[in-house]
């Protein structure tokens, strides 16, 4: 056991900055949203307003969550819970998967296994981390509840909720990373399932039951699918229920357990899922940077359009719900109106705009991911190699940021035609042909602001561009998100790019906004190429 420690503490000093960051940052964004509600919402009145709305608009219920009362911390719940739920899911599999999967890949756990260790002391040492972490999580977000105001027992319940989710998660990671072979597709493969989590929980949500007053929802079926789901059913401000939370922790440990024994059983560098050897020769493409790129990139891309479609399909496929649910009560659609600035259409085309959004942000997180490969391929070694040739370094990046961006434009179009189709399907009409992609793509060049500023930063700050690249992400949408409900200022919100992309079929397109934000990618990507000729490869 005293082995099993002295790795943990090893683990613990290899996060000991990125770990509380994550932490901290979460449980400011649970004060900073409930000091935002307090102050924005203090009416009574207001509170039961944007609860009715969102009980009856799916819109709001795939992307925030359940409406369970009118009281600050049952709307700050609402507002935030499902947000902080997911950023501690993908904490968690990012901390294991890096002391597991990636720690074998690399040649660490070889190391660590010529001590007088178990073949699973790793993993269990990485399961207790991780389950510390998310217990000084849940007591992080409890406590910034509290310093906000909310109820002491409620605040521990909604700290509880976000702290399970991510140990659920913890036990999830750990059963991916003995069933992917490399720690870059266990990774993504985690990080997946964090994101069909949040998808599940928002089908069960939008399809749910509002409550005669219009001040609660309960959640269909297909939410008890996501771990996020059962999170938010402990209702913790208006009836603190800690069962499901209990049955989520029960069913991470059965499942920690199980992964214990496969560990002990599984010899090292081995995974259930083998990789594939590679033909013994290249294709057409193999001879080129850009071909590389496309081999090492495919399956990723791949993963990132079928989650586009879903939530295009989402989209389109919940606009005859949301013409229901509004049905012919004017009333209530120009108070939806009136709480969506600058919206002019009508509720299904707010509705697409919502969740068009959302995809802007999955084509930018696609071609961040295409960018960071980059910052692999360079820490692993196989960039010095490659670089060998006498080949340009710019030409290097040229190739990868290029089919980054491509991701980009890519992930959008699917997600438009997978909108249209999914509202055709539905017998809604759709306007002109293509409108849906065009909307999808409006979202593009804020998109690619954010992949040539991960290229600077890998060709910068090579070393802090995977947190960085991520982190910036992170902020933009939270910005877009929360910017609003947290009287942020401005010029504070205006540094998103996505602050600035045209939110169609709502607004009409602006061209002068999506060409300077093209420009700036342009020209951001010609600042990396030449800072990544000035400096050496790291490791």
């Amino acid at each position: 056991m005293s082995g099993v420690i002295r790795l943990v503490l090893g683990q613990a000093r290899r996060d000991r900055i990125i770990l509380p960051v994550w932490i901290l940052a979460i449980a400011f964004l649970g004060f900073a949203v409930a000091g935002a509600v307090a102050t924005e919402f203090a009416n009574e009145a207001d509170r039961a307003a944007i609860i009715s709305v969102a009980a009856v608009s799916p819109a709001f219920l795939f992307v925030r969550g359940l409406p369970d009362g009118t009281g600050i911390g049952a709307v700050v719940f609402f507002q935030g819970y499902a947000f902080t739920a997911v950023l501690a899911g993908l904490m968690s599999t990012f901390l294991v998967v890096r002391h597991t999967r990636t720690d074998e890949e690399l040649g660490r756990a070889e190391l660590i296994g010529s001590a007088p260790v178990t073949r699973a002391s790793p993993l269990t040492a990485s399961l207790l981390l991780g389950a510390a972490a998310n217990l000084v999580l849940a007591l992080c977000v409890a406590a910034g509840f509290a310093a906000a105001g909310l109820p002491g027992r409620g605040a521990l319940t909604a700290g509880a909720a976000v702290g399970a989710v991510g140990a659920f998660f913890v036990a999830v990671s750990a059963a991916i990373a003995q069933v992917m072979p490399s720690g870059r597709a266990a990774n993504g493969a985690a990080a997946a399932l964090v994101g069909v989590a949040y998808f599940l929980r928002g089908i069960g949500d939008a399809f749910g039951t509002p409550s005669a007053n219009l001040t609660q929802v309960t959640s269909g079926w297909v939410s008890l699918l996501s771990p996020i789901g059962w999170g938010q059913r402990s209702r913790p401000f208006t009836a603190a229920d800690p069962a499901p939370l209990l049955a989520l922790t029960a069913a991470a440990g059965a499942l920690a357990v199980i992964v214990l024994v496969v560990r002990s059983r599984r010899d090292l560098g081995a995974s259930l899922l083998p990789e594939r050897p590679g033909r013994e020769r290249a294709g057409a493409g193999g001879g080129s940077f850009l071909g590389l790129a496309w081999r090492q990139q495919r399956p990723t891309l791949i993963g990132w359009c079928i989650f586009a479609a879903l939530l295009g399909g989402i989209a389109g496929g919940l606009g005859p719900v949301v013409s229901d649910v509004i049905g012919g009560n004017e009333s209530l659609r120009e108070l939806i109106l009136r709480l969506v600035p600058g919206t002019r259409g009508e509720i299904i085309d707010v509705f697409t705009a919502a969740l068009l959004g959302i995809a802007g942000v999955l084509a930018a997180a696609a071609g961040i991911q295409a960018v960071l490969r980059l910052r692999a391929e360079e820490a692993e070694g196989r960039a010095e190699l490659l670089l060998a040739t006498p080949r340009p370094r710019a030409r290097w990046l040229g190739a990868n940021l290029a089919l980054a961006m491509g991701s980009v434009v890519v992930v959008s179009v699917v997600t438009g035609t997978a909108a249209t189709i999914g509202l055709a399907l539905s017998g809604m009409a759709i306007g002109p042909a293509g409108l849906l992609v065009a909307a999808a793509l409006a979202h593009s060049p804020a998109a690619l602001v954010f992949v040539a500023a991960t290229a600077v930063l890998f060709a910068a700050v090579p070393r802090l561009s995977v947190p960085l690249g991520w982190g910036m992400l992170a902020g933009g949408l939270v910005l877009g998100q929360f910017g609003e409900l947290l009287r942020l200022p401005a010029w504070l919100q205006d540094v998103s790019p996505f602050r600035h992309s045209t939110a169609m079929p709502v607004e009409p397109f602006d061209p002068a906004a999506a060409l300077t934000m093209s420009i700036i990618a342009l020209a951001s990507g010609g600042v990396a190429a030449y800072l990544l000729q000035r400096r050496d490869l790291t490791a």
